[in-house]
C-alpha cells in the first residue's frame, strides 16, 4: 500500500491519510520520508482538529506555540488550562474528541467558603493551581455543569469525579453517596462508596457494623455502587455516570451528594469532574 501511495501527488496522499484516524497518520510517518511529509501536513491534522476549535480555543488560559496543525493536536492532547486556569481541556489522543476537567473552583460545592468546613489548597500532583480539602460536614453536595457544544457531537461520555482521601479521613463510607447525571430531557442516579475497597476494614465492619451500615444504605437510590479507582496520576477517580451527546446542544449537570446520613466526615481531597469519551469508543 504504501509503494501505491508513493506514486500520488502529496496532496492526493494527505487527503487520502486525512480519511483515516491519528494513530495511522502517526504510523505513515515511520513508513518512508514522502509519506512523512504527507502525513505531517496541515491537510491531515487540520480533519483531525474539531471545526469549533477556534471557539474553544478563545478561552485558552495556556501559551499555544505551534507552528503546525499537528504540533497544535499533540499539544491539545496533553491539555491546555482554560478559563483563567479554572478548567482543563484536552483531546482524546486516539479519537480526537473532545475533554474537559472542572477543577474544584469551577464546581459548585455545598459550604466550600466556610473554613470550618473545608480547605483550599495546593497540590503538586494537581493540574490546576488549587484543590479542596474536607475538613469537617455532615451534608456534602458536590455540582459540576457543562455544555454539551463543548463536547463531541455523537458521542457517549462518563463524568468522573477526581479525588484523592487522606490518612485523617473519617465518616466518608458511612453511607453511599448519590451520583447524577441530569439535563433538560432526563436524569440518572445511582450509588457509589468514597474510598476504595479495603478487605480488612470491611471485615470489621461487617462484625460489628453491619446492622447499622444496612440501615444507612435503605435510605439511598438503589443501583450498582461504584467505588474509586485509581488514575495514572496518582489521583483517583468515581464514575458519576454516562450520558450521549446528540446533535442538540444542552446543559449537563453532574453530582454526587451525601445528605442522609447525618454523618460527620472528613478527609476528602477534590481537584475536580473529568467529562471524557466513553472507554469503548477508544
Amino acid at each position: 500500500m504504501a509503494t501505491r501511495l508513493n506514486m500520488l501527488p502529496e496532496d492526493c496522499i494527505s487527503t487520502v491519510l486525512s480519511l483515516t484516524s491519528p494513530p495511522d497518520a502517526s504510523r505513515f510517518m515511520l513508513v518512508s520520508s514522502s509519506l512523512r511529509s504527507a502525513a505531517e501536513s496541515d491537510i491531515v491534522w487540520d480533519r483531525f482538529l474539531r471545526s469549533d476549535l477556534p471557539r474553544i480555543l478563545s478561552r485558552s488560559h495556556t501559551q499555544l506555540n505551534v507552528s503546525s496543525k499537528k504540533e497544535l493536536y499533540f499539544q491539545l492532547c496533553d491539555s491546555i488550562l482554560m478559563d483563567g486556569g479554572i478548567r482543563s481541556f484536552s483531546l482524546d489522543k486516539v479519537s480526537g474528541r473532545k475533554c474537559w476537567i472542572l477543577s474544584a473552583r469551577a464546581l459548585s460545592i455545598s459550604s466550600s467558603n466556610e473554613p470550618n468546613h473545608w480547605t483550599w489548597t495546593a497540590n503538586s500532583t494537581s493540574r490546576f493551581s488549587e484543590v479542596i480539602e474536607l475538613k469537617t460536614i455532615t451534608n456534602m453536595e458536590i455540582e459540576g455543569r457543562i455544555q454539551t457544544e463543548d463536547l463531541s457531537r455523537n458521542s457517549t461520555y462518563c463524568a468522573y469525579l477526581i479525588v484523592k482521601v487522606s490518612d485523617q479521613s473519617f465518616g466518608l463510607d458511612s453511607i453511599p453517596c448519590e451520583t447524577t447525571i441530569s439535563s433538560s430531557t432526563c436524569s440518572v442516579t445511582s450509588i457509589a462508596y468514597l474510598c476504595p475497597l479495603d478487605e480488612k476494614k470491611q471485615q470489621i465492619e461487617s462484625l460489628f457494623f453491619m446492622n447499622r451500615r444496612r440501615m444507612m444504605e435503605k435510605r439511598v437510590v438503589e443501583g450498582e455502587c461504584r467505588r474509586p479507582s485509581k488514575r495514572g496520576d496518582g489521583w483517583m477517580e468515581i464514575e458519576l455516570g454516562e450520558f450521549f451527546v446528540g446533535e442538540k446542544s444542552e446543559g449537563l449537570k453532574m453530582s454526587l451528594m451525601e445528605v442522609k446520613g447525618q454523618q460527620l466526615k472528613g478527609g476528602l481531597i477534590i481537584q475536580g469532574i473529568e467529562v471524557r469519551p466513553k472507554c469503548e469508543q477508544l
